[in-house]
């Protein structure tokens, strides 16, 4: 048994590299995005973020990742495997955007006006089903699927500044 860490004879030391290997960017064929009303305020557009990427996890439980632990052991919760993208735009992009999204059956998640003046869950399911669909005051959408199918209900938005 050979106990030189390395063979010897025809491989050079020179071209071994103690730089760790780079892995290649990882492209996912998917797509998590939100789309928020261009008109609001900063702590409604966090609070509309949260509370939408809420409903992904778990509905579509191939998002998450697994559960975080740091260097002591200490545990933390599974995020979202890959990156949730936010854009912004005017009403009417938030409306056909919605249309899309239901035109195409993805999963979605959205959050209207009527949201903003409710303190609880059951309050505001209610508030979403005493609107039909076409009359929805909607401030946020999110929704998951294939990146083109994503980018085509994205249409007329743009990246979140």
């Amino acid at each position: 048994m050979n106990a030189e860490p390395f063979p010897t004879g025809s491989v050079s030391t020179e071209s071994l590299s103690t730089e760790p290997a780079r892995a290649e960017p990882v492209r996912f064929d998917t797509k998590i995005a939100v789309l928020l009303r261009e008109d609001l305020e900063p702590w409604q557009r966090l609070n509309v973020t949260a509370f939408l990427v809420s409903g992904i996890g778990p509905s579509v439980p191939e998002v998450i990742g697994e559960p975080y632990e740091d260097a002591d052991g200490t545990g933390y919760l599974p995020m979202f495997r890959q990156p949730v993208l936010v854009f912004q735009g005017t009403k009417e992009t938030l409306t056909a955007a919605h249309a899309r999204v239901l035109s195409r059956a993805l999963p979605r998640a959205v959050f209207t006006s009527d949201l903003f003046t409710t303190g609880n869950d059951r309050d505001n399911r209610a508030a979403v089903r005493a609107v039909p669909t076409a009359e929805l005051d909607l401030v946020g959408l999110a929704v998951y699927g294939p990146r083109n199918a994503v980018d085509k209900v994205l249409k007329g938005a743009r990246m979140h500044p």
